[in-house]
């Protein structure tokens, strides 16, 4: 397969290596992947300049596409593994991206300190409402009283609104898009890599393996559809955090730049040297 890597795209990805892909036909993970790859190469960022770290589950195994520095860490630990990488390589760009288990169940802690703490790192969340790689659970932003593998008769938890806890904690930069709106998707992440200290991206994306078919949405064709009529632009409402029943997307949260935490650790440890 070495004859197709002909273009900067393709020699983003290990294509003699990891292809062809274990994603389920019409999942939404690969339109993400390939979005931020035309991301990088819009912006110059460098294959030896990035490093892209993940956890467990299907969106975590982006990292074992791409062809640059790659982190394939442990269930949930994708961020503290992202903070020692950045404050050893603080000239890099560090990308972080998971699934909504992955980044706000057992990784949730974490989420919510490097936002706090305001760590210098974009974090793509793609957010498909269930647990996919291990058959289907209910994740924490599965609605309340849709089904999945653990719970056939309705969820009967709240939901986290990823985009609302990264604001309250303290991100710099939060949006959300879809799968759908590829081009709107791809503003996102560009205006999120382009902020200095901590992003967020909530990706809306479909699995019509598990979280359609529980739900009776059909294949991945009807869940864009269903991504398309159920997502409003934040320009067009009041109150975006007060909005049900539709996924606004846009940006949501775009506050001044503070300094990071990145560059507060490197001047303590030039201060430290001094003594």
């Amino acid at each position: 397969m070495r004859e197709l890597k002909n273009d900067p795209f393709l020699d983003f990805f290990r294509v003699d290596e990891r292809f062809p892909h274990i994603l389920c036909p019409g999942c939404g993970i690969g339109t993400t992947m390939a979005t931020m790859v035309r991301v990088f190469l819009d912006l110059g960022i460098k294959q030896d300049e990035l490093c892209v770290v993940s956890g467990i589950g299907c969106s975590s195994r982006v990292t074992g596409y791409l062809d640059c520095d790659t982190f394939h860490t442990l269930h949930g630990r994708a961020l503290p593994a992202a903070t020692g990488i950045k404050l050893a390589r603080p000239d890099m760009k560090v990308v972080v991206i998971g699934g909504d288990g992955d980044i706000m169940a057992i990784g949730g802690n974490h989420f919510i300190h490097s936002a706090r703490r305001n760590l210098d790192l974009t974090v793509i969340v793609v957010n498909n409402f269930t647990y996919g790689m291990t058959g289907g659970q209910y994740s924490p932003t599965t609605p309340t009283q849709e089904r999945a593998a653990t719970a056939p008769f309705g969820n009967v938890e709240r939901s986290f609104n990823v985009c609302f806890i990264a604001r309250a904690a303290g991100a710099m930069f939060v949006a959300r898009s879809t799968t759908f709106h590829v081009a709107h998707l791809k503003k996102m992440i560009q205006l999120a890599l382009q902020k200095n200290g901590f992003s967020v991206v909530e990706v809306i994306s479909q699995c019509p393996t598990f979280y359609g078919r529980y739900q009776g949405l059909g294949d991945a064709v009807k869940m864009l559809e269903w991504l398309k009529t159920r997502s409003v632009d934040v320009e067009k409402v009041a109150n975006p955090w007060s909005v049900k029943d539709r996924f606004v997307i846009g940006v949501l949260h775009d506050q001044e730049e503070v300094p990071p935490y990145s560059q507060l650790y490197q001047e303590l440890r030039n201060r430290a040297k001094e003594k």
